[in-house]
């Protein structure tokens, strides 16, 4: 296939990569660096991907890397696409499941917590959906939206509202998407704002639920800058002075393997 060819595939892939979320932080994996290389040759497509730590939660990994797959598998030029988990404790096992269609308990038996990775997976989806409605609500507040003009306005109204923040401008569809998808909302006319159980939203109990939006946003920030250092320093390449005994700092930076733990969830 000639370079032209290739490249716009190669584009294709990193654009759908970007809609593959860490399930914990709602980042992309492209913008948290967890994607190394992306290769097409004709209707074949490789994703090498990797975590911060060695010992990263392996239910999450093993999500994150099945999520690769159904996202590039879904462009319809691909026939086939191996994405492959690298300097992880439980690679071998995340990869081989992934690859021959098993489930996270066939994949790693007794070893697997008793925690499906669908419940893992709504789980995390109801944090994202409550970090990017905080986002929204905060950005309306700051404009001068009232509290009770909030909590009773419809999804057409929302997404005919700008709101002016450049963090809240992206979460906005997000949040949209993310609503209709969780089935909180599925009319023009429905809420826009509800609890993550569909209840809605009152104008006396608004300022406790933004606190509780709030300590969910921070907790993910924390976690997600957490990582990108994480990972920034694990791949600095550094290595171990000869005969030198590891100390904690060397697991941390990922300059030693840590001893064999069980892939519960993190």
């Amino acid at each position: 296939m000639s370079q032209a060819k290739v490249e716009p595939h190669v584009a294709d892939v990193w654009r759908r990569l970007s809609e593959v979320t860490d399930p914990e932080l709602d980042e992309p994996v492209t913008e948290l660096g967890f994607v190394e290389r992306v290769a097409v040759e004709g209707d074949r497509v490789e994703v090498d991907f990797r975590l911060p730590t060695y010992w990263c939660a392996a239910n999450f990994a093993f999500l994150m890397v099945d999520d690769i797959r159904v996202a590039v598998a879904a462009a319809p030029w691909v026939r086939s696409v191996r994405p492959r988990l690298l300097d992880h404790m439980y690679a071998d096992e995340v990869n081989r499941g992934v690859g021959d269609a098993l489930s996270f308990k066939e994949a790693f038996g007794t070893l697997a917590s008793d925690e499906t990775l669908e419940e893992v997976r709504q789980k995390f989806r109801v944090k994202a959906f409550q970090r990017r409605q905080e986002s929204v609500l905060r950005a309306l507040v700051r404009q001068g939206h009232g509290v009770a003009s909030i909590v009773d306005m419809d999804v057409a109204t929302l997404e005919r509202t700008a709101v002016g923040d450049e963090e809240a401008a992206r979460q906005k569809p997000r949040y949209l998407r993310i609503l209709r998808e969780l089935e909180l909302a599925a009319e023009p006319t429905d809420l826009a704002f509800v609890t993550p159980d569909g209840d809605r939203l009152t104008a006396t109990a608004f300022e406790r639920h933004m606190e509780e939006l709030r300590g969910v946003r921070i907790n993910m920030e924390f976690n997600g800058a957490l990582c990108k250092g994480l990972l920034s320093t694990r791949y600095k390449e550094a290595k171990l002075e000869e005969g030198k005994e590891p100390e904690l700092i060397d697991f941390i930076t990922g300059r030693a393997a840590p001893p064999a733990r069980s892939p519960s969830t993190a």
